[in-house]
C-alpha cells in the first residue's frame, strides 16, 4: 500500500491531474490486477449476506416504498435491466440500486467497517451488480467490480474522518461505487476518474439523518449514493465532466466541508498490480443493530446468568470508545434514545435499549426485539433508564489502532446492584468478528441467509440462490439475474401498500 497525501490546493497551483485523489482511485480501479482466492471467498460471503438482510426487510415500508418506485421505471435502452430482490422481471439498472440498496440497508444486519470513518462496505453491492447486470456482465467481472468498492471504501474510511464535520459516511461510498463499476465494465482512467468526482459532489450529506429522531431516510441514503454513482458513471461515459479537483480544490470537500485548507488526509491506496485486499478487513453483524451495539449484545448475554433477578440491578454504566458514547450512548444528548415510543431506526441507534433487552431476553430478533410492544414494557422501560456510557481513553485509542489483532469495539459494563455488589465484564469485540468467540464463516453466511428466508422464499429458492451464489465466480454473460431472489407469491402479497408518488 502506497500512502497518499491530500490537502487543499489554491487555484492558481499547478497541480496535474495524476496528482488529484481521484485520479489515483481511477487507477486503482483501472488497474488488472487479479483478485485473489481469499477475496474472492469473501465477496461470495458478503454477496449471501446481502441477499439475506434484504430478503428480511422485503416487506417492510421503506424497501416497498422503494420497489414501488424502482418498477415504475422499466428497463432501460441499451442494456437487459436489473433485478429487485423479492421480485422476477427486470427495472432500470440505477432504479434497482436504489431498491437493492434500500433493503440491504434497512435492518442494520449487514458488514461493516470501522476506522477514521464509519461504512457498509455491503453497500457498494447492489449498484454495482445490477450494471453488472444490465451489462450481461460475467460472474468474475462482478468479482473484480465488487473487489475494487470495497478497497476503496475501506481505503478511503481509514483515511479521511466525515463525522467530526457531522457529514455522512455515504460520501465515501459514490465513489467507491463509482471506481467499482468502472472496474466491472472495464473503463479508462480518465472516464473513471470523472464518475468519481461527479459521485463523490453528488452525495455529501449532513449527519442528521443519523441524529435525534432518526427517520427511513437512513435506510435510503445509501441506496440513493449508489443510484448516483450509476448515473454518475454513465454521464461520464457520454463525455461529461465533474468539478475538479473534487476533494483538493479551493471551493472543494476538504476545504469547504471537512477540516479545511491547512489539513492534510493521509489515504492509503494499493500500489500497481497490488491485489485488492480491503474486503478482508470488514466485518458482519450477527445482529440487527448498529455495529457498536454488536459486542455490548454478547456481554449481555454472558453476565445476564451472573444477575439473576434483574429488578435488582441499581445502574449500568458502560465504559467504551468515544464513538459508541456520542454516537449511540448517552453522550449523544438525545432524549430520543431513551423513549418508548421511537421508532425502529432510533432504538437501533441506543445501546442503552440494546443493552437492557439483551439482558432481558438473552438473544436479539431483528423484528422481535423492535417491536413497539416489546419497547414499551414497563421493566423495560426502567432498566433502559438505569443505563448509561462514559467514555474511556482506552476504548477510545483501541477503537483506532490499526492493529486488527487490539482493534476494539467493545466495552467495559459495570453493573451495581441494589445490595452494592458490583458485577464487572468487559468484552473487545463481537463474537462473529474475525477476532471473535465465534468468527463467521460460509457456514455461518448461509445459516443467517436460511434463517432470515425462513417463511418468505421457498426450500426450493433458498437452495437454487445459494448454489448461484456460491457459483458467482464461474457466472457466465446474462447469468447474473441468478444472484436474485424471489420471495413466494404468498409473502410478497404482505407489503404494505405504497400510497401512489410522482411516478
Amino acid at each position: 500500500m502506497h500512502n497518499h497525501t491530500i490537502r487543499t490546493r489554491p487555484s492558481a497551483d499547478r497541480f496535474p491531474r495524476t496528482e488529484h485523489l481521484a485520479w489515483k482511485i481511477a487507477e486503482v480501479a483501472t488497474d488488472p490486477v487479479a483478485v485473489t482466492d481469499e477475496v474472492e471467498e469473501m465477496i461470495v460471503n458478503r454477496i449471501i449476506d446481502n441477499a439475506a438482510v434484504a430478503v428480511a426487510s422485503v416487506l417492510r415500508r421503506p424497501p416497498s416504498t422503494a420497489r414501488a418506485q424502482a418498477v415504475a421505471h422499466p428497463v432501460s435502452r441499451g442494456g437487459a435491466g436489473a433485478t429487485v430482490f423479492g421480485l422476477r422481471g427486470r427495472v432500470s439498472p440505477e432504479w434497482a440500486a436504489w431498491a437493492n440498496g434500500t433493503a440491504v440497508r434497512e435492518l442494520d444486519f449487514h458488514d461493516t467497517f470501522l476506522a477514521a470513518e464509519y461504512s457498509h462496505p455491503g453497500d457498494n453491492i447492489p449498484p454495482i451488480l445490477a450494471v453488472a447486470q444490465h451489462a450481461g456482465r460475467t460472474g468474475a467481472d462482478l468479482v473484480r467490480g465488487l473487489a475494487t468498492g470495497y478497497e476503496i471504501q475501506v481505503d478511503l474510511v481509514k483515511g479521511i474522518c466525515l463525522h467530526e464535520h457531522k457529514i455522512d459516511h455515504v460520501a465515501h461510498l459514490g465513489p467507491s461505487a463509482a471506481a467499482g463499476i468502472g472496474t466491472l465494465l472495464g473503463l479508462d482512467t480518465e472516464t473513471v476518474y470523472q464518475a468519481i468526482g461527479q459521485a463523490l459532489h453528488t452525495t455529501t450529506a449532513t449527519r442528521q439523518s443519523r441524529k435525534g429522531e432518526i427517520s427511513s431516510w437512513k435506510a435510503f441514503a445509501p441506496a440513493f449514493a449508489g443510484k448516483m454513482a450509476v448515473e454518475a458513471v454513465d454521464r461520464a461515459m457520454r463525455g461529461e465532466g465533474a468539478p475538479s479537483p473534487i476533494w483538493e480544490g479551493e471551493d472543494g470537500v476538504i476545504a469547504r466541508l471537512l477540516s479545511g485548507p491547512g489539513h492534510e488526509y493521509t489515504v492509503p491506496l494499493p500500489e500497481p498490480g497490488e491485489a485488492k485486499r480491503g474486503i478482508l478487513d470488514t466485518y458482519t453483524k450477527e445482529h440487527s443493530a448498529e455495529y457498536q451495539s454488536q459486542a455490548p449484545i454478547d456481554l449481555a448475554r454472558r453476565m445476564r446468568e451472573r444477575i439473576g433477578d434483574l429488578s435488582a440491578i441499581e445502574r449500568v454504566v458502560l465504559h467504551t470508545s468515544h464513538h459508541t458514547h456520542v454516537v449511540i450512548g448517552t453522550g449523544s444528548n438525545d432524549p430520543q434514545k431513551f423513549d418508548p415510543q421511537a421508532s425502529r431506526e432510533t432504538l437501533d441507534h441506543s445501546v442503552m435499549y440494546i443493552f437492557a433487552v439483551a439482558l432481558e431476553d438473552g438473544t436479539w430478533h431483528h423484528e422481535r426485539s423492535y417491536a413497539p410492544e416489546r419497547a414499551r414494557r414497563p421493566e423495560t422501560v426502567a432498566l433502559w433508564r438505569k443505563i448509561s456510557t462514559v467514555e474511556d481513553p482506552e476504548w477510545t485509542r483501541r477503537y483506532h489502532s490499526t492493529d486488527p489483532a487490539e482493534k476494539a469495539f467493545g466495552c467495559r459494563a459495570e453493573i451495581t446492584l441494589t445490595d452494592g455488589t458490583v458485577l464487572t465484564d468487559e468484552i473487545g469485540v463481537a463474537d462473529a468478528h474475525p477476532y471473535g468467540a465465534r468468527p463467521f464463516a460460509r457456514e455461518q453466511y448461509i445459516a443467517k441467509f436460511h434463517t432470515l428466508a425462513e417463511g418468505l422464499v421457498s426450500d426450493a429458492e433458498q437452495e437454487r440462490f445459494l448454489d448461484a451464489a456460491q457459483r458467482t465466480p464461474d457466472l457466465a454473460a446474462g447469468e447474473l439475474d441468478q444472484l436474485n431472489v424471489v420471495l413466494t407469491d404468498s409473502a410478497i402479497t404482505r407489503a404494505p401498500q405504497i400510497p401512489g408518488g410522482v411516478f
